[in-house]
């Protein structure tokens, strides 16, 4: 474990001098990437430290008990051994838990869709509502949400909603999101009281950079037309409207938020780029999950992920099978606690491993 942690303090004093060097500074995305590290590299370098001082302790606390010589001095080297042996697992667990490869797309903004699936009105609804449970968490945990497209359900919700997340590590978490949700409710429409299920599918894709993902304009086509709104009718009688089809895949992307075209334009691409570039992450992600038999992080968009249940007021992450009494704090936009629990699961899953690759 110390030898681990020096190799890793080596490599954080050579970004620590790098990133205060003029050439570094002048070159964006080398610093973006260079001071991420370097936060990373800090985590594990300042619980390194802890871990040596606890060593250091045992170390000394056993010289006291072997002089033997105060009685005193011998008690409370005890107490201090006792401490510091009880404290050790945790600190190397901890380490352990830091040393797992990083993957570089958590570092990335993400652009997610949320789209109505079996249920008609409802599952539109259903998608509005998984739409503010993810908005509410964002704004707590300060992420900047930014709609991008909409097509609203008849009854209120959205048939089909985009939207980027910007912040700090928002793939990372956000990825254990994408996937089938079901809720079993009684709908509003329903008359006789009946539970009905419905189901909304999130997609999740870290926002493409131009350098994560080249593409070729003259594969695109794009399409000017006049902003819609519900039911056809004509927001605007300019041509802000932009609709982009993907003609060697087939994709089309249309964006109509902004007032500019410029503006529609630009995020257009961005959810084009993001979708091509997931696409291939995803391929990735089913292998490596197939090899490890990952059960959190698949890539399969099929996948039922979790279980909204009104009349018990439960929501239950099948990949888990973790069952939570807390149904409206969660729809409320409290999830990181099934967030955290699905981490930990991966993040055991990528230990053991990295200690079979060993």
């Amino acid at each position: 474990m110390l030898e681990k942690i020096q190799i890793v303090k080596q490599r954080f004093d050579e970004v620590n001098d790098l990133i205060i060097q003029p050439d570094i500074i002048a070159d964006q995305k080398r610093y973006i990437q260079l001071n991420k590290e370097y936060k990373d590299l800090k985590k594990i370098v300042d619980k390194g430290d802890v871990y040596k001082e606890l060593l250091d302790n045992i170390s000394e606390a056993e010289e006291i008990i072997a002089d033997g010589s105060d009685a005193e001095m011998v008690e409370m080297a005890k107490m201090q051994l006792d401490e510091a042996k009880e404290d050790l697992p945790k600190i190397e667990e901890e380490i352990r838990f830091l040393l797992i490869p990083k993957d570089p797309d958590d570092a990335k903004n993400v652009v997610v869709e949320v789209r109505a699936g079996t249920g008609g009105d409802e599952a539109s609804i259903f998608a509005g509502d998984l739409y503010r449970m993810y908005s509410k968490y964002c704004s707590n945990k300060g992420w900047k949400v930014d709609v991008v497209s909409t097509s609203e359900g008849t009854s209120g919700g959205f048939k089909e909603i985009i939207f980027e997340v910007s912040g700090e590590d928002v793939y990372g978490t956000m990825k254990f999101e994408a996937g089938v949700h079901r809720v079993q409710r009684v709908p509003q429409t329903e008359t006789q009281g009946r539970v009905h299920t419905s189901a909304a599918t999130v997609v999740v894709m870290p926002e493409a950079e131009e350098f994560d993902y080249e593409l070729d304009m003259t594969e695109v086509r794009i399409e000017r037309t006049t902003s819609t709104g519900p039911g056809g009718q004509s927001v605007n009688t300019t041509y802000s409207a932009i609709k982009l089809h993907h003609e060697p895949t087939g994709m089309i992307v249309s964006c109509q938020d902004q007032k500019s075209s410029h503006k529609n334009l630009e995020k257009a691409l961005k959810v084009l780029r993001s979708r091509l570039y997931e696409e291939e992450l995803r391929k990735r992600q089913a292998e490596a999950s197939e090899k490890r038999k990952s059960m959190v992080s698949s890539g399969d968009r099929s996948a039922k992920i979790r279980t909204y249940n009104y009349p018990q007021g439960r929501v239950t992450d099948h990949r888990i099978g973790l069952t939570l009494y807390d149904l409206s704090n969660i729809i409320d936009g409290d999830i990181q606690k099934i967030i955290d629990e699905l981490m930990l699961a991966e993040n055991t899953e990528l230990l053991k491993a990295s200690d079979e690759a060993i």
